[in-house]
């Protein structure tokens, strides 16, 4: 079984960063930037930050465990929340985006709020009970620039 890590990644706008996956056939859904764990990770966080950089060549730091869940492949995911200092989605490195067959990758900033967090499609859906639940409690949010 792979082990898993994601990210909720915060802005400095009061935002978090998603990616939408549009693939031919389903309905669109969202994901967080993640991926999984290499054995040349030293550890999840260090995972997490090649599959930030992989993913939006993005640099992120203040890594912070969120939750931990199990995906509907059984495989466990390990969610933190981080500072996103910076981002270039036209230069992500993962292999995912050299395949034709993967579908659409876009991303995309969304506000830290019950209305637009509920709006998403996100995957695994019990992240976005997490994210709900921790914005309602006042312990999920970004600083403003």
């Amino acid at each position: 079984m792979k082990q898993r890590v994601r990210a909720v990644l915060l802005t400095d706008h009061g935002t978090m960063l998603v990616i939408n996956r549009i693939r031919p056939g389903i309905p669109a859904y969202q994901v967080l930037v993640g991926g999984g764990v290499e054995p040349q990770d030293a550890d999840l966080e260090a995972a997490l930050l090649r599959e930030v950089r992989e993913e939006i060549a993005g640099e992120a730091a203040d890594l912070r465990p969120f939750c931990q869940l199990e995906n509907d492949k059984g495989e466990a995911e390990d969610f933190y929340t981080a500072q996103i200092l910076s981002w270039d989605f036209d230069d992500r490195t993962g292999p995912e985006f050299q395949r034709d067959d993967r579908g659409e990758y876009l991303l995309e900033e969304v506000p830290l709020t019950v209305e637009a967090i509920d709006a998403l499609s996100l995957m695994p859906p019990q992240v976005k009970d997490a994210l709900l639940d921790s914005i309602r409690a006042g312990g999920l949010t970004a600083p403003v620039a």
